[in-house]
């Protein structure tokens, strides 16, 4: 039954498509999307009560396509389905795995059984209850679900969509309709970072062009400074291409057909290629136009580097979009399914070719898509062609390979019959997979993506790479004016490498030889190697692959790949090997620069933080202050200290997020928290001020923060929290505890938060710790239990001074290489003079 006072409280709400209310729809579309995001899950959704208040209705996407949830998209209330229960008890329905799913809802787990967690939870204003919404994610040993902050922020999204509907419903703006006949939204995925996109309006008579800010930044050209002539934006493109594009140009508007062009564009002292892409405009009531095009400029990254280093492959890949159709295939898989790329595009597979219409295959791809877990199977291709796909999942996705099956079929194997790879290819030794294994390209450069510092750029060859070759060692080389620098090794003995160390780019090391001619170098035994460098030691390797990492016609650096034993490289190989290298080569380029921006990066950081705390009579403090470790990306943690006409004031803070955005909220919620403390005002009253602030950013983000007022001459401290760890206090005698205080809700959620304030009185000698959450979180356990960690640390650490015990409290975080989030830690000392 639903909870007392929804008959009365709750409103009739449809989920119309049409002639519906666009404020809801991009409410509802804003918030499964940032739903996904704020808990990492790879698929969100949103089911709104009908007007019968008997069934929920899937009303918006994000991720899983509605095809996917077949008799799921409408739900009774009443029925034990986790968004259901969420919806009628109030409360969040987390289950952390299939274990989990099937222990508490069994009906559910026989009709998706499949690997998976979700999370579900209320979308409700006050008594309103307008629905609820729900996460998925895939479940594995290394997940056990949603920490408590990640479900704080599903939360916090959900009660901020309710707030939306409540307000749009006040107002007569929510629409109302038959559930039955909508279709559920699908949330737009969002595009790949490294693709930039710009518009042009070209006229070619005067040479005047009228360009957006993003085609300026494409072309190195701040917008305020672009004059609009053509001429500026041809001086950026290689000296070489400016005829034919002239000329490309005045052909496609001579002819009427479209422009389709690659240009170079010249970037300091490098050169990248991006696509122009126009058409002639229909000219306004039959009359001639001015010969003029307008089109756009498109600059992939190196998107169009790896495609055309797949197109090479014998092998078929194709990507799939989440309700299944065909957004890409390669000529190998033209020709390996013996159809044409253009009847498979924009559709299912399994609805093109007769011999994968066995629901065994969709399946597959189903299973695929909800437990996030990459599958292989088999299938025939008539009349008696065996062939092994394997599909492997994404956000927005799935990437998928196919080749013939060249080992002995497994016993009994039928269509959709799960294979292990290595068995279907015929691998014969495990330490030597098959290069036929092609979709780990794939795999690479995904994880190139994600790869920001050289390091990590290391590391993601060294685990990607060297298994899926065989190879025991690798080392890669960066080129610096001129000169050979190791970055990092793998496999090699301890100082076998030294003596390359620096060295030139000159004829006669096999690294130079690639490098200077531009063109992998194969060595395929010791013997070939002692004939080929004979003043050259060999290190224990059997037989080599040098790769020069070219990118934009320069030199990045080299790869080398040793394996114990002589082997062959066959042509195959050999093209795969020098598609990898230049995958690596503008992952390794683009590295290069995020660690260069990146001590720029934290230098805005610091500047935002206080640079020196103010000297107090009766209170000692000290503030740290840690970014997280892994890439470049700033945060919102801060923290402060303010002396007030009451006393002074200790601030600790975080916004979500890690992005200048977040660094850039961080600086205004300081200023605010400054201006109404300094101003006189309590501190609930601060807090609520601030409040309102970060609501008026709207969409901005949500924030917590604690908020203490100490008087020195009596030692008792007001203390305010918003959504914020509680504060640790070491007592004099070394009995330490987390204060167990009320708490109100994130900054941010609605303006008509209520923040209570709690007195705490301190002793001569008492230590007050303020921290934020990535402090205390770790990876498989509780913030709970990450508290109750820092209490013990604080209470048994010796320290001479307030900065060794902050030291101390932070010895741990400053050695985790993975930590992902930043750090804000302040530490005060209650120390009032003794009365004379």
């Amino acid at each position: 039954m639903p909870p007392s006072g929804m008959e009365s409280s709750t409103p009739p709400v449809g989920t119309v498509r049409t002639g519906g209310s666009s404020e809801r729809d991009d409410a509802l579309l804003g918030a499964v999307g940032r739903a996904v995001e704020v808990t990492g899950a790879h698929a969100g959704s949103v089911f709104l009560v009908s007007r019968d208040r008997r069934s929920l209705v899937l009303s918006a996407v994000s991720g899983t396509p509605p095809s996917l949830l077949g008799g799921w998209q409408r739900i009774p209330v009443n029925s034990a389905i986790p968004v259901a229960v969420a919806y009628r008890s109030g409360r969040t329905v987390h289950l952390a795995g299939a274990d989990e799913t099937m222990r508490r809802f069994p009906q559910l787990a026989m009709a998706l059984p499949y690997a998976f967690g979700s999370a579900s939870v209320p979308v409700k204003a006050g008594d309103a209850v307008f629905g609820a919404m729900a996460v998925v994610w895939a479940a594995g040993p290394e997940r056990e679900g949603l920490s408590k902050v990640q479900r704080r922020r599903l939360r916090a999204t959900a009660d901020r969509l309710g707030a939306s509907l409540a307000e749009l419903h006040a107002r007569g703006a929510l629409g109302e309709g038959d559930t039955g006949a909508a279709a559920p939204m699908m949330a737009p995925a969002r595009p790949a970072p490294a693709v930039r996109v710009g518009l042009f309006d070209w006229d070619l008579d005067n040479g005047t062009l009228v360009a957006d800010d993003e085609l300026c930044a494409i072309f190195g050209i701040a917008p305020a400074e672009f004059d609009g002539r053509a001429a500026t934006l041809a001086a950026k493109i290689d000296d070489a291409g400016l005829p034919g594009l002239r000329s490309a140009a005045r052909t496609a508007v001579e002819e009427g057909h479209v422009l389709a062009h690659a240009l170079h564009l010249r970037d300091g002292g490098e050169h990248r290629t991006v696509e122009l892409w126009g058409r002639v405009p229909d000219a306004p009531d039959g009359r001639q136009a001015r010969p003029h095009l307008v089109g756009a400029v498109l600059d992939a990254g190196t998107g169009m580097a790896a495609v055309e280093a797949i197109e090479r492959l014998a092998d078929g890949f194709f990507a799939l979009a989440p309700d299944g159709r065909v957004t890409y295939a390669n000529h190998g898989l033209e020709r390996l399914l013996r159809v044409r790329q253009d009847e498979l595009l924009g559709r299912r597979p399994w609805d093109v070719l007769p011999w994968l219409a066995d629901p065994a295959y969709e399946d597959r791809y189903r299973a695929t898509m909800v437990s996030q877990q990459p599958v292989s199977f088999l299938a025939r291709r008539p009349p008696d062609q065996w062939l092994v796909f394997s599909l492997h999942p994404g956000s927005h996705g799935m990437t998928g390979w196919a080749a013939r099956v060249r080992g002995p079929l497994p016993a009994g194997a039928e269509p959709g019959t799960p294979v292990a790879e290595e068995a279907a290819l015929g691998t014969t030794s495990p330490r030597t997979p098959r290069l036929g294994t092609l979709y780990r390209v794939l795999q690479l450069g995904s994880a190139l993506t994600e790869a920001v510092t050289s390091h990590e750029v290391c590391d993601v060859v060294d685990e990607q790479l060297l298994p899926a070759l065989g190879g025991q060692r690798m080392a890669l080389y960066l080129v610096t004016e001129g000169r050979l620098h190791l970055l990092s090794q793998r496999g090699y003995r301890t100082g076998f490498l030294d003596r390359f160390e620096g060295s030139p780019l000159r004829a006669g090391l096999p690294v130079s030889d690639a490098l200077i001619s531009g063109a992998p170098l194969f060595i395929e035994s010791r013997q070939e190697f002692a004939r080929a460098y004979p003043g050259i030691h060999a290190s224990e390797s059997g037989s080599w692959a040098f790769l020069p990492l070219i990118a934009s016609s320069r030199p990045v650096g080299a790869c080398v790949l040793g394996f114990d034993e002589a082997r062959r490289f066959p042509g195959d190989d050999r093209d795969l090997l020098t598609a990898l290298g230049g995958v690596i080569a503008h992952a390794l380029q683009r590295a290069r620069l995020y660690d260069a921006e990146f001590a720029v990066a934290h230098g805005l950081q610091d500047a935002l933080l206080p640079h020196r705390l103010p000297a107090l009579s009766d209170v000692r403090v000290t503030g740290r202050y840690l970014p997280g470790t892994r890439g470049m990306d700033i945060g919102g943690d801060w923290y402060d200290v303010i002396p007030t006409r009451d006393g002074v004031a200790l601030i600790v803070g975080d916004v979500e997020g890690h992005n200048v955005a977040a660094a850039a909220v961080m600086g205004q919620l300081r200023s605010a928290v400054r201006a109404f403390a300094s101003a006189g005002q309590r501190p609930g009253d601060v807090i609520s001020s601030t409040n309102r602030l970060l609501v008026d950013l709207d969409p901005g983000p949500l924030a917590s923060c604690c908020y203490v007022r100490l008087d020195p001459g009596s030692g008792v401290a007001r203390v305010v929290l918003a959504g914020h760890c509680p504060p640790l206090l070491r007592r004099p005698g070394g009995h330490t505890e987390a204060l167990d205080l009320p708490c109100g809700p994130l900054l941010g959620v609605t303006e008509a938060a209520n923040y209570p304030e709690s007195d705490v009185h301190f002793l001569p000698g008492s230590i007050l710790a303020l921290y934020t959450d990535g402090l205390v979180e770790r990876r498989g356990s509780d913030v709970a239990t990450g508290i109750d960690r820092l209490r013990t640390t604080l209470a048994h650490a010796r320290a001479a001074s307030l900065e060794e015990l902050a030291d101390r409290l932070l010895r741990d975080a400053r050695r985790s290489p993975n930590r992902t989030d930043d750090i804000a830690l302040l530490l005060s000392e209650y120390a009032p003079a003794p009365a004379h």
